[in-house]
């Protein structure tokens, strides 16, 4: 048991850490869970993992900030989230992660992934990759992309990005563990702060800014 590499889960929705642990428990020691920011700095700090699996958007700040808070140069991060924006991976590796899989991987690549990047190797979901080569040759303006999602919330962009690529509200409901009321609420609020007048207007938006 010693040799297994031990784990913190770090994920807003309690269902989602529960189904995180069932998929990869029997591989690897799970040591904790948090839930924010605050309750991942004291869980990095009190039990030093060697890998935490950390999701982007957190209240209280972001994964960007667990890890400037933490300041653990030992621990590893691997970001685990629904969002594959551009700005989201690039902006994630930048604040210190070794890399960045999406919430559709499986528990058997998840157990590859965390142990790769416990070796130290830095791991991404095949699409993901590319947003990174291009930001660091140059060839992605992510400060334009910035100032247009400033003006969202954290909720509201990925109810924003989940709907721009085609999502019914009620499975964009079901993904993040909201309503389906709620989900209406956050796209209307979209297209009033981006200017836009309909769905398809938005499906535009995010295409041209590489959110998709």
């Amino acid at each position: 048991m010693t040799d297994l590499t031990r784990v913190l889960i770090v994920d807003d929705h309690a269902m989602f850490r529960a189904g995180v642990r069932a998929e990869i428990g029997g591989a690897v020691d799970v040591v904790a869970e948090a839930e924010d920011v605050a309750s991942a700095v004291a869980a990095v700090r009190e039990h030093h993992p060697d890998v935490v699996l950390l999701d982007v958007h957190l209240p209280g700040g972001g994964g960007v900030e667990v890890m400037r808070q933490a300041h653990e140069p030992e621990v590893k991060y691997l970001a685990l989230s629904v969002s594959d924006a551009a700005e989201d991976v690039i902006g994630t590796i930048r604040g210190g992660a070794r890399g960045y899989v999406t919430k559709t991987i499986t528990g058997e690549e998840l157990v590859a992934a965390i142990q790769r990047v416990r070796d130290g190797d830095a791991v991404f979901s095949p699409r993901l990759a590319g947003f990174v080569l291009d930001a660091f040759a140059g060839s992605v303006e992510i400060a334009a992309i910035d100032e247009d999602l400033d003006r969202l919330t954290e909720r509201e962009r990925e109810v924003m990005r989940l709907i721009a690529r085609g999502y019914a509200y009620k499975e964009v409901a079901k993904e993040l563990f909201i309503s389906i009321k709620t989900v209406e609420t956050h796209m209307s609020n979209v297209l009033r702060k981006l200017q836009l007048s309909s769905r398809h207007e938005l499906t535009r938006w995010a295409s041209d800014r590489r959110l998709l």
